[in-house]
């Protein structure tokens, strides 16, 4: 075991060196693709200086190498801190932040695919995502502890200045409320259940303006799912003047939106009477993170796994449907066996379907354009599923506008989107349902839109949100993939993909495809520069 333990290490130990010598050689070339895409890519760093840019990218290009190559995090830790200010600085945004740092994966990645070989890549994507999410988290991290040391300070300042100045509340107030005014968080108080103060910031957290939001009650700012623990913070708050300081919530936008907060708030006096004043803080950014993060983490545990399980499992699949092919043609077998080995067949090829979405799911999108029609696309796919169709009494019907231009697509990837939505339909609908097929291009517009829907049983108002997230199934033999694999498939088209509800009953699938990919455009843009 100690043997095979060293055995492994060493292995280890020679992917690490190949992927750092790579990393090395390659150095200029990541430091200057990654610039380019920060400029061209992420719209505030358009506007600061190529060489400011390439000596901050060559600073963590230099810093990651270390995490990476020798789990050296230092580096990391010093340059976060410096990105830090400067953000502070220059007032960036997190997200903007995080974009940037996430330009690494792909500038890197595509260079270890045509560098390394095929059973090295795996480790070596594991040890760029391991500091790609050190760095995510650090990041965040410093920045939370950041905010909330400036609330802390800000509400102990408060409180002092209220204390002292409680006969001068004429002045301390104007001061008050100038000072609120220019931070960003959103800042207000809650007397006897009503909104008697809030800065611009709160009001536009939630799409009010000052005069529609003062007297508000705030029970009208909770969104249903969080109102009854809002309440008994509340509640607590005003029976016995404690409660908890800091919580999450979510609030409800004036358009009906429904946003992940946070809340501090502290009792204390106002205008000679208790109230809560509190600083409300949008987090969508830091739970945008957290889930890229936990996002990142789920597909490098995917591509292992199905890295490893894949051949292990579809080779005996195989060897069994044949057999159960071959028996079903034999004349000898009893009525009952017959049925039993149709049973069987057809549990293989949901197994054999399982598989494939999930490697579908894990490798990375490669695609090969070719100008297609859609509609014929379309009808291909439809006949794929026939028997199926016709098995289950279901009708399909297609509308096509006149004269739909082609698109650039991958063919074959392209019918398994189309594909897995048709069967998602299939699979909502009772005997002798239907579903509509629909395809449109509107004059002038870059896109194709594609609308398939039916008339099954719907999504619910709460799985609505989540139904492409990765292994998120109501059904009871589902995956969770068909529909995730479907926005992968064609959002790396330039595509989008949407569900809404359908009208009396039912669900509608709406997708956009574009006429030419991103690539095909640069390519004809180049081709014609060149040209002239």
């Amino acid at each position: 075991m100690w043997a095979a333990g060293r055995a492994y290490g060493c292995t280890r130990r020679a992917v690490i060196d190949k992927l750092a010598h790579t990393l090395v050689e390659n150095r200029g070339t990541i430091i200057e693709e990654w610039t380019h895409r920060l400029h061209t890519e992420v719209p505030p760093y358009s506007a600061r200086p190529l060489g400011e840019l390439r000596r901050t990218v060559t600073q963590i290009t230099d810093a990651n190498f270390s995490a990476i190559a020798r789990h050296d995090f230092s580096g990391l830790d010093a340059f976060i801190v410096l990105i830090g200010k400067i953000r502070s600085r220059l007032g960036f945004s997190v997200s903007d932040v995080q974009k940037a740092f996430e330009l690494y994966r792909p500038v890197t990645f595509a260079i270890l695919a045509r560098t390394l070989a095929g059973p090295d890549l795996p480790p070596a994507f594991e040890r760029v995502n391991v500091s790609l999410v050190y760095t995510t988290n650090k990041f965040s991290d410093y920045f939370q502890a950041l905010s909330e040391q400036q609330i802390r300070e800000y509400a102990q300042t408060l409180e002092k200045k209220v204390e002292a100045r409680t006969r001068e509340l004429a002045e301390s107030e104007a001061k008050y409320r100038m000072l609120v005014e220019e931070i960003q968080d959103g800042y207000f108080v809650n007397q006897q259940g009503k909104i008697v103060f809030a800065n611009m910031a709160f009001c536009n957290m939630h799409g009010y303006t000052p005069e529609e939001l003062i007297g508000k009650s705030y029970t009208d700012l909770c969104a249903p799912e969080s109102l009854d623990h809002v309440r008994k913070i509340y509640e607590k708050r005003v029976s016995d003047g404690e409660s908890k300081e800091q919580y999450l919530f979510f609030r409800l936008h004036k358009d009906g939106r429904v946003l992940p907060t946070e809340n501090r708030v502290t009792v204390t006096v106002y205008q000679r009477q208790v109230a809560g004043i509190g600083i409300c803080r949008d987090i969508t950014e830091r739970v945008e993170i957290e889930k890229r993060v936990r996002a990142a983490e789920s597909l490098a545990h995917i591509g292992e796994l199905t890295t490893s399980l894949a051949h292990e499992i579809r080779n005996p699949l195989s060897a069994a449907k044949m057999s159960i092919q071959m028996l079903l043609k034999s004349p000898a077998r009893e009525p009952k066996d017959k049925r039993r080995l149709d049973i069987l067949s057809k549990e293989i090829s949901r197994l054999d379907r399982i598989v494939t979405e999930m490697l579908d799911f894990a490798k990375p999108m490669k695609l090969e354009l070719s100008r297609e029609s859609l509609p014929d696309l379309v009808d291909s796919c439809l006949e794929v599923i026939d028997a199926r169709i016709k098995e289950k009494g279901i009708s399909v019907k297609t509308t096509f506008q006149k004269g739909l231009p082609a698109v650039f697509i991958d063919r074959e990837k392209m019918e398994q989107a189309i594909i897995n939505l048709l069967l998602n339909s299939m699979d909502a609908v009772s005997s002798k349902g239907e579903i509509a097929v629909r395809m449109r291009h509107p004059r002038g517009d870059r896109f194709v839109q594609m609308e398939i829907s039916d008339d099954g049983v719907g999504i619910s108002a709460e799985d609505m949100p989540y139904v492409f997230d990765p292994f998120y199934s109501k059904k009871a033999k589902g995956t969770g993939l068909g529909l995730s694999n479907v926005k992968k498939i064609i959002e790396a088209h330039g595509g989008s993909v949407g569900v809404l509800p359908r009208s009396p009953g039912g669900t509608r699938f709406m997708a956009s495809v574009p006429l030419k990919h991103e690539e095909t455009r640069r390519r004809e843009k180049e081709s014609k520069v060149f040209l002239k």
